[in-house]
């Protein structure tokens, strides 16, 4: 069984050209699970895959990170054969936010009568959530203020930070086992997400040897970041994973 993570995006709010941050998880070629999802990433995801995604998982409500669910919303909502079947999976801790940034609006149909969350299967989380036989870990991280970021793990395969800090008591314990991780990480940090000097200050070398980085502030960026040493994530990118861990009997 193959399994890889596509990068639809890898780019900050302000990089246009890199796209919205997002990614999926890939097995044997088929898509499984979108992380996140900006103002063009549904545009991404058709193309690359012809169809709407089944799965998405939500890591905080920034527009660059939310703003195409909207757009989602119709197209699920306008054909009977989807509508109610897209999960979407959110930290229980973000359903407050979310519902304000993308749900509550007075009318989301001109007719009335329809509920935002009527067109997804939502699946509020805390620990994690299965997905096609999986565990998928979720875990705070350090953007912005606390308790409205998360980023995703799975065991023995990858660790997805979303936007953050450095968090390396968090990745001890969510990618403690040679996994890939994919780190927000720009050429120079500030309060809400990191920066080089960070990752060479909070990370040991046996854990920098294991990042990619992506939501980076241009092309220009991403260069300066490989030439200090990093692995960089590059727009259409696809990443190979190793095998999903076996299940932890704690998972669920």
């Amino acid at each position: 069984m193959n399994w890889h993570l596509h990068f639809l995006g890898v780019g900050t709010a302000q990089a246009v050209e890199l796209g919205s941050s997002a990614v999926v998880l890939e097995r044997d070629g088929k898509p499984v699970l979108l992380i996140d999802c900006g103002p063009e990433t549904l545009d991404r995801y058709l193309t690359a895959y012809g169809s709407l995604p089944t799965a998405l998982f939500i890591t905080h409500t920034h527009m660059d990170h939310v703003a195409g669910l909207e757009r989602l919303f119709f197209k699920l909502w306008f054909n009977d054969e989807l509508r109610g079947r897209t999960r979407l999976f959110v930290h229980a801790g973000l359903m407050p936010w979310l519902q304000q940034r993308v749900a509550d609006y007075p009318g989301v149909l001109a007719e009335g009568g329809v509920n935002f969350w009527e067109a997804f299967r939502l699946l509020p989380c805390t620990r994690g959530f299965w997905l096609e036989g999986q565990w998928f870990d979720t875990f705070a991280t350090r953007h912005h203020m606390p308790g409205t970021s998360y980023g995703l793990a799975l065991a023995g395969s990858f660790a997805y930070t979303g936007d953050t800090r450095p968090i390396p008591e968090v990745l001890a314990r969510y990618a403690s086992a040679g996994e890939l991780i994919a780190h927000d990480c720009g050429l120079i940090g500030n309060p809400s997400h990191t920066g080089a000097d960070d990752i060479e200050r909070e990370y040991p070398q046996a854990v920098r040897s294991r990042l990619l980085l992506y939501h980076y502030g241009s092309v220009a960026d991403g260069v300066a970041l490989a030439a200090r040493g990093y692995r960089v994530a590059g727009v259409n990118e696809r990443v190979v994973l190793a095998e999903p861990a076996a299940l932890r009997a704690d998972a669920g």
